[in-house]
């Protein structure tokens, strides 16, 4: 495939001259394509096929994978172009079978840089599917769910079109009609105005009550057997993972005449393999499961490993038995595939059609066949080779001798580099150091108050452009390592010393960087980590960013510098990293691990006094979380002597374990020393529940919340609303549905596990009495409080058991239930005043060994208020068994 080259055409006055991107043939990998269509096409429709089987092993992932620079994101454009018709597709491919029927393809570039995140994955997914040109009723109305409770306010067209990589695919024009017409349709179906309104409330009561009772109206739908579960589920990240599901339904339900095979084409999916607990490829990977009728051809520079047993619990499902046609020596299409280096006919096409004269081969054979030699069949090596043919006849007018390229791959991106003028030359120097950067960066990283030299790089083909990135442009790796190397023998060189002044530049070019935009704190983060192992700098600014990192809640992965603590004399930098990482991940794994790896970072001694706070305030909270209650209480007040950014939460940390105690007049007395910046309400609000002041803990919680809104502090906000859901949950149902769901809203853009199980927990509270699965559901809470280490969310979910078994008056299972607190979470008098209240509201007395809390009121006002609480709950569940 060929066509015009603009970057080339803009570099001669030659009009004769005909520069064009040529994609080589690659015919064996577009082979691969056609047959795993075939394949998929057939078994879809062979008999027994069932969308719906969860079981079955799946055989719809085509995998290329190769070196940097081998070409894998050029072969996923243009087997996308291919599959979409497009008149410049590649002219040697054939066409597909035509039994294969319509084909839609659609492309996602995975890259960290690009910006995609799962929900735009899902959303070009479903945009794609709307090529087509039938409804998605299923996935339409979950997605419609999930939409207004993350989304409020937001149209989803209005969301598509201010996002171009969204808008640009043709389905966009459609999405929202299809959607209307599917809300329509079952408004109609269960006799609702509209279109189904909102898709809360007593509308979506109504139609997953008709789904379930297989009404006739909504039979079709109900045949898809998990449509009313997903419906139900919290419309959070993780049902919307799974809602790809319906989705296949969906378009395994179609009329045979009105199907199309849909294409998924995931490219740079190293970047998703990479990152931390593989978070984002579980998702990815469950979305391939569930879509066993979708093709999804993924590119990237490692082999998949789904394969790989090992992976089980990172993945949801790993295992040959799983991805049979994954594994080492698989024969039948769709597979795993190694893109190889270019025969030398195929380099011989490329330089012949790459640059033409009057409709000649401007190369002639001997330079042809010398840079397919050197080349070794690398296509970022031809693309170099031919603009640099092209620079050397522009300055002369004629063709470059043969001996001009007589160079191996460091050494023509040595003689390219000599080839720039000096003052891009030392741009490109500067920019090698960082992996991303923007005009102004490079200029200041340069030292230049110009940009003229900037600009002149990043028009260069060996610059990548993702307009999408917090920084826009980058180096190719490939040349980035080889300026590098060839730097040691250019004519100007760069001494050790340069390139120390270089960093500094560079360092301190991030420094003034705005970092208020989140994906550029974390990309200044990474870069600055960096560059400060690499050459000793002082980590300075990196400091700042670092608290500025860990007060916002949403924990994007910080890699540390390769060797972290392993080496001799490891880095401040490396142990920075260290700590950011073991602070973000311990959202996602057991506190014991991320402890381990706080305690490593503190005996190593490394980091600088002023950072000593962030990895011991965090072990402290981990201590916390895992019931280390003396090692915690350690810690914090260690933190509080050491007076730094982190002493007004380590004080928070302390009233939070006299909390665990039941020390709660010693917990107030502090807590009214805390002010707006130490939390101070929603600390308040944590001592009020308990005594039975639901009110005033509610209206606590509701004042921290809105002052973390106002100042901007969106994870503070999430975190004060969990817990305003949670004490609302004792009292007021309709209200703490609304809290619930606010909650959610606001967890949505953030990370805190904490904070996400508090809100399941007050879905618990709330149903206690009422719903009798509760003891399932809460078994499944406190599973997931167990595997994370959070000993609090164990203790609350097993006092919502016995506010159940209270409430529904039944006292073998209060009893069970009081054992599992007492056996689970008590320890001394830690979590004993939970035990006691179940006694209080009982109006029971406390076994005599139970340690006694010290509460704010008398025990005898705490327990009218408790057994009030009881008693009115008592009173709407017989209602609502009434009605």
């Amino acid at each position: 495939m060929s066509r015009q080259d603009l970057r080339a055409l803009f570099r001669s006055n030659d009009r004769e001259v005909k520069a064009v991107d040529y994609f080589a043939d690659r015919r064996d990998e577009w082979d691969s394509v056609a047959y795993s269509l075939s394949h998929l096409f057939n078994a879809v429709r062979a008999e027994g096929f069932d969308v719906q089987d969860l079981e079955e092993p799946r055989r719809n992932v085509l995998t290329f994978y190769g070196v940097g620079g081998i070409g894998k994101s050029t072969l996923s454009r243009c087997v996308a172009k291919h599959l979409s018709g497009e008149v410049s597709a590649q002219g040697d491919w054939p066409p597909l079978d035509e039994r294969v029927g319509p084909v839609v393809p659609v492309r996602v570039d995975l890259a960290r840089e690009s910006g995609v995140d799962f929900e735009s994955l899902v959303l070009a997914i479903r945009l794609a599917a709307a090529e087509i040109g039938q409804p998605m009723p299923t996935f339409d109305l979950a997605l419609q769910r999930y939409w207004e409770h993350n989304h409020p306010g937001e149209p989803l067209d209005e969301y598509v079109r201010r996002r171009t990589r969204l808008s640009s695919l043709p389905g966009a024009r459609n999405l929202s009609g299809q959607m209307q017409s599917a809300l329509a349709d079952v408004a109609q179906a269960v006799a609702l105005p509209g279109t189904m309104g909102q898709m809360v409330g007593q509308g979506l009561r109504t139609f997953v009550r008709a789904l379930r009772e297989r009404h006739h109206r909504v039979r079709a739908l109900a045949e898809c057997r998990r449509f009313a579960d997903l419906l139900e589920a919290t419309p959070d990240q993780d049902a919307l993972s799974y809602y790809p599901h319906l989705l296949a339904w969906d378009l395994a339900s179609l009329p045979i005449k009105r199907r199309a095979t849909l294409v998924v084409l995931l490219d740079t999916f190293e970047d998703v393999g990479d990152r931390v607990h593989r978070d984002l490829e579980r998702l990815i990977q469950r979305v391939v499961w569930l879509m066993p009728n979708v093709l999804f051809v993924i590119t990237g520079r490692n082999r998949l490993q789904w394969d790989d047993p090992q992976l089980e619990g990172q993945l949801d499902w790993a295992g040959p038995e799983c991805w049979p046609q994954l594994v080492g020596g698989a024969t039948r299409e769709p597979r795993q595939h190694t893109v190889g280096y270019l025969s030398a006919g195929d380099c011989e096409t490329y330089l012949s059609q790459r640059l033409t004269r009057d409709g000649r081969p401007m190369m002639d054979v001997a330079t042809r066949r010398l840079i397919t030699a050197n080349s070794h069949g690398l296509p970022l090596y031809l693309d170099l080779a031919a603009m640099r043919f092209l620079d050397l006849y522009r300055r002369s007018g004629n063709a470059p001798s043969v001996h001009d390229f007589n160079f191996d791959f460091p050494a023509l991106v040595a003689r390219t580099f000599r080839d720039l003028p000096p003052d891009v030359r030392r741009v490109v120097r500067s920019v090698s150091l960082l992996e991303t950067f923007s005009v102004p960066l490079a200029s200041a990283a340069a030292g230049f108050d110009h940009d003229a030299p900037a600009q002149s790089l990043v028009d260069r083909p060996f610059v990548d452009h993702d307009p999408g990135a917090p920084w826009p442009y980058r180096l190719h790796a490939l040349v980035r390592d080889a300026v590098r190397e060839a730097d040691s023998t250019s004519d100007d060189r760069w001494t050790s010393a340069d390139w120390q002044r270089a960093a500094q530049r560079v360092f301190e070019a991030l420094a003034v960087e705005d970092k208020s935009h989140r994906a550029r704190l974390v990309s200044a983060l990474r870069q600055g980590l960096a560059l400060s192992h690499q050459f000793g700098l002082p980590l300075g600014w990196l400091e700042g960013a670092a608290f500025q990192y860990i007060g916002d809640f949403v924990w994007e992965p910080i890699e540390p510098p390769a060797g972290v603590l392993d080496s001799a004399d490891p880095t401040p930098a490396q142990a920075l990293a260290a700590v950011l990482s073991a602070i973000t991940q311990r959202q996602r794994r057991h506190r014991s691990s991320t402890a381990r790896q706080l305690h490593e970072v503190l005996e190593a001694g490394v980091l600088p006094s002023s950072l000593e706070e962030l990895p011991r305030y965090f072990l402290a909270e981990c201590n916390r979380d895992l019931g280390n209650f003396q090692e915690s209480l350690n810690g914090m007040q260690r933190v509080v002597d050491l007076g730094g950014r982190l002493a007004p939460t380590a004080r928070r940390g302390l009233i939070h374990l006299a909390r665990r105690i039941g020390d709660f007049p010693q917990a107030r007395e502090a807590a009214l020393h805390l002010g707006a910046e130490g939390r101070q309400d929603r600390v308040l609000g944590d001592l009020w529940w308990p005594q039975g002041s639901i009110a005033l803990a509610c209206s606590s919680y509701a004042v921290g919340r809105d002052q973390a809104l106002d100042a901007g502090q969106v994870g503070e906000a999430a975190l004060s609303q969990a817990c305003l859901a949670f004490a609302a949950a004792f009292q007021d149902r309709p209200r703490a549905a609304e809290q619930i769901a606010r909650a959610e809203e606001l967890l949505t853009g953030v990370s805190i596990r904490w904070a996400e199980t508090q809100t399941r927990i007050a879905g618990l509270l709330r149903d206690a009495g009422i719903v009798r699965d509760l003891p399932e559901r809460a078994e499944a809470v406190a599973v997931e409080a167990v595997e994370a280490g959070l000993t609090s969310s164990v203790a609350y979910v097993r006092f919502a058991e016995c506010l159940h078994a209270l409430v529904a008056g039944t006292p073998e299972a209060l009893a069970q239930a009081r054992e599992r607190l007492m056996t689970d979470c008590v320890n001394g008098a830690e979590f004993a005043y939970l035990a006691e209240l179940t006694y209080l509201m009982a109006e029971e007395d406390p076994p005599a060994g139970l340690p006694r809390a010290d509460w704010l009121d008398t025990t005898a006002q705490v327990r009218a208020r408790w057994v009030g609480l009881v008693e009115d709950r008592r009173q709407e569940s017989a209602a609502h068994q009434g009605a």
